[in-house]
């Protein structure tokens, strides 16, 4: 077993006989004690030394501990706990100090033993500090990424992924089914890379003919076409420096896509109806629902393109197999939409959260996000229920049988996701989700227990 290394306490005080008092006596098995002179080697011994704490007295010759403190707080060691040492009739300078950022202070004489514990209470706030630190930054590695949201197993490793990807430059194909979050995770991508503070440009290749794209993408100058009545930019100039999304880029022309695999290749591009050759520095993400290597087999997109696109490839998992992420979601939209349209709704019925946790989601989130969203405008009460419910949800989810389910819960993984939904969406509160599930609350309580549901 690796022994816990001693804590590092720096001992500031010009007074060498008193110091040494200090050092003799908190020096041990569990303390390691460091000195300096006066309040200007502070900064100087941090930049040298690791410290866990600093002892500082509050008169010095040269920089007292006051102006020590100020000092501290403008650099990287403000977040090391400070113990003043002060004379009994200086105390509200102490508490000026503490103002400034002082953990605590021990008036002089000082009590060997009320400082141990004042040391004691220091050391530990701070560990619990940097627990709780290292537990928020692993939760959010974990579980969440810029504003995206999963704890399945499907999105934890999506999760891992971006968050390799994103700080690169690296091309990225974003592929999955409707409704799975494309857009969402480019602009993730986005926001994470060393390109945020620059233009994040959006096309929809779908939704404009072959010469329309072209024009959008590559701009053009006046009089390349009828219509063309002054020079414009196109969006791979207008994202220089930054990110440019493509969405639904299978739905490309082969004429674009080989200018394109130019740009990709290359840096560079014609304005339509131009002659200068304009240099661009974008980093391209690309979506798309459809199958891109079966369009490759039919001819209908390029292969070095697609090559060219899929340096690193990020396929989405429908909603179907992701249930767990559901109350989540849920969670989320519902306070979205409360908030938008200035309802009080506490949250659901059980019967539509076993709906929802049971229902395909063949539009995946942008349909859960709709019928929440309609359910919200819809809802007469505090609670949605069933009657709020569109019904091609209540067609599939109301019948004894949930046809197509291709990842069925169990009873017992649908009443754990009804609880923990139901108790998210009443704020933890436990006896009103009780009431809600109409069970008693002990009853609650013990499911709770058996579930892990914190």
């Amino acid at each position: 077993m690796t022994e816990k290394r001693k804590k590092r306490i720096l001992l500031v005080d010009d007074d060498v006989a008193h110091r040494t008092m200090l050092k003799v006596n908190l020096s041990g098995k569990h303390l390691q004690i460091f000195e300096v002179d006066d309040g200007d080697q502070v900064i100087p011994f941090l930049e040298e030394e690791e410290s866990d704490l600093i002892l500082l007295d509050m008169k010095m010759a040269r920089m007292d501990g006051l102006a020590t403190l100020k000092a501290l707080q403008e650099t990287v060691y403000s977040a090391i706990p400070v113990i003043v040492l002060t004379a009994f009739s200086s105390v509200e300078t102490a508490v000026k100090a503490m103002r400034v950022g002082a953990y605590d202070y021990v008036a002089k004489p000082v009590d060997l033993e009320e400082l141990r514990l004042v040391i004691e209470r220091a050391l530990g706030f701070q560990e619990m500090k940097e627990e709780n630190e290292r537990l928020k930054r692993r939760l959010e590695k974990q579980f969440s990424f810029a504003n995206m949201i999963g704890s399945s197993p499907a999105m934890e490793e999506l999760f891992k992924t971006l968050e390799l990807v994103a700080p690169s430059d690296a091309t990225v194909l974003i592929t999955g089914e409707s409704g799975t979050g494309k857009e969402l995770v480019a602009s993730a991508l986005h926001q994470q890379s060393r390109r945020q503070s620059f233009p994040f440009v959006k096309v929809n290749c779908a939704a404009l003919n072959e010469n329309l794209l072209e024009s959008e993408l590559f701009g053009h100058e006046a009089g390349a076409f009828t219509g063309a009545v002054g020079q414009r930019k196109g969006r791979f100039e207008q994202a220089d420096k930054g990110t440019l999304f493509l969405d639904e880029i299978g739905d490309m022309s082969l004429p674009t896509q080989a200018k394109i695999l130019r740009v990709l290749q290359e840096g560079e591009l014609d304005r339509l109806g131009g002659n200068e050759t304009i240099r661009v520095d974008v980093r391209l993400l690309a979506a798309t629902h459809r199958n891109l290597q079966e369009m490759i087999e039919e001819g209908t997109f390029r292969q070095d393109l697609f090559f060219r696109l899929s340096v690193v490839p990020l396929e989405l998992p429908p909603l179907r197999e992701r249930r767990k992420d559901i109350p989540d979601l849920l969670t989320l939209f519902l306070d979205r939409y409360t908030e938008k349209n200035r309802k009080d709704i506490k949250g659901f019925h059980p019967e539509v959260l076993r709906i929802f946790l049971t229902y395909e989601w063949p539009g995946n989130i942008r349909e859960l996000e709709n019928t929440v969203e309609r359910a919200v405008i819809l809802c007469p009460g505090e609670q949605i229920t069933v009657r709020e419910l569109p019904s091609q949800l209540l067609a599939e989810g109301g019948g004894a049988e949930t046809p197509h389910v291709t990842t069925p819960l169990t009873l017992r993984e649908m009443e754990r996701e009804m609880i923990r939904a139901t108790l998210a969406q009443n704020r933890g509160n436990r006896s009103k989700t009780a009431k809600i599930l109409g069970v008693a609350r002990q009853t609650l309580l013990n499911k709770l227990k058996d579930y892990d549901i914190l």
